[in-house]
């Protein structure tokens, strides 16, 4: 069985670098960028995208639903088909 992939795509400019989507993640995707926004906070970003499976923690404890959560349908190989 194929693993499931997710994507996060997170609004950096609406991000107030809570930190809460960082550590509700249990895969440790997302981090708090060194850089700011145009608001002065740090954003959080996805560090490890591969390591990301949909569960969409992140955007469940997001104070300001500023990120969205894209679960990827996995490919059947030529081989499972």
């Amino acid at each position: 069985m194929a693993k499931v992939r997710g994507a996060v795509v997170i609004d950096t400019e609406k991000c107030k670098g809570c930190d809460l989507c960082v550590v509700a993640c249990p895969t440790s995707v997302l981090l708090l960028a060194k850089e700011v926004n145009g608001k002065g906070y740090n954003y959080s970003y996805m560090e490890n995208p591969d390591s990301c499976t949909g569960c969409m923690n992140c955007a469940m404890v997001c104070p300001d639903s500023v990120i969205t959560v894209y679960r990827l349908k996995p490919q059947k190989s030529a081989v499972e088909a």
